[in-house]
């Protein structure tokens, strides 16, 4: 469960702009959307199979840099 508190004198946007970043980086918002339409198992495999991918070229990037 996300939780964002609201701080002093802080506009309801700002908060509200927390709260989506957190959702992204939680992955909720892509579970959501992902979740909208029925998605065949070997699409979901290779779709698993793209972003472990796409995490192990990233790894190694950074282990360059």
């Amino acid at each position: 469960m996300i939780r964002v508190q609201i701080k002093d004198g802080e506009p309801l946007e700002k908060t509200l702009r927390r709260l989506r970043k957190l959702c992204n980086n939680e992955g909720v918002t892509k579970g959501i959307k992902r979740g909208a339409y029925y998605e065949k198992p070997s699409e979901r495999r290779r779709r698993q199979e793209r972003e472990r991918l796409k995490t192990i070229r990233l790894a190694a990037k950074a282990r360059t840099s």
